[in-house]
């Protein structure tokens, strides 16, 4: 009987954990808006002046995220024959793009958007936890929803790399907790980058990465693109079509 009870409790306790996955934990925005305001307001005024003198098809694929978004000088050529429109902001972090969501998302109209946010975790004090990343995720992806309902949302695993190899045990939970949400979510879809970054031994591979070790190289940018198109040929059935 006792035995029973014991197993009935820990099936609830995981009821419970899967439900609060699903529903995602609550996040208050607020305590992260003044840093971020503080940090990236010019930058986001700086988007806002470009949305007003660029020009997108509709069919366009949206790019939000941080630094290896923000260098990447041959997304367009890497990304054909997708359209990317890049907003990329280097050095920000889950918390700065759900702060902005509104800013960044809502001037566009896009095919799908993708994600791709590097610095939440990198070894530091104010490390966010992987539960905060996935909530930060769950919060964008709402204002997501509320623009563009049907619109594929794609979020690309942190890369795993050799300057932040320390990190990289909470960064994978934190790409597995954000890839839980892709799995609860409709139309939400996880990029894995294991493949590409790693060699078969597991550790992260030099040669895809500048001189920093941190941001990939021509190389491992040509692969990341790929990888990205792979997902996106499968979702949307092939660039060609509307």
């Amino acid at each position: 009987m006792k035995t029973r009870i014991l197993l009935f409790f820990a099936f609830s306790l995981t009821l419970s954990a899967s439900a609060q996955l699903d529903a995602g934990e609550p996040v208050d925005i607020e305590k992260y808006r003044a840093a971020a305001t503080e940090k990236w307001e010019q930058q986001i005024t700086e988007f806002e002046t470009a949305n007003e003198k660029e020009s997108h098809p509709a069919n366009s694929i949206l790019l939000v995220g941080s630094s290896s978004f923000k260098i990447w000088d041959t997304v367009a050529v890497d990304m054909a024959p997708y359209h990317p429109i890049n907003r990329g902001f280097g050095g920000s972090r889950w918390s700065d793009v759900a702060v902005f969501a509104d800013r960044l998302i809502t001037p566009h109209q896009f095919r799908a958007i993708v994600f791709f946010v590097g610095n939440d975790i990198s070894g530091k004090p104010d490390d966010k936890t992987p539960e905060e990343v996935a909530a930060l995720f769950t919060y964008v992806l709402a204002k997501v929803r509320a623009h563009n309902p049907t619109a594929p949302v794609f979020f690309i695993a942190v890369t795993a790399t050799p300057k932040r190899w320390e990190a990289w045990p909470k960064t994978k939970a934190a790409n597995t907790a954000a890839k839980a949400v892709c799995d609860n979510s409709e139309n939400t879809y996880f990029i894995g980058t294991e493949s590409i970054f790693l060699d078969a031994k597991g550790q992260p591979r030099p040669e895809l990465f500048l001189k920093d070790q941190l941001h990939q190289n021509s190389e491992g940018y040509v692969r990341w693109a790929a990888a990205i198109k792979t997902h996106l040929d499968t979702v949307l059935d092939g660039a060609a079509n509307p």
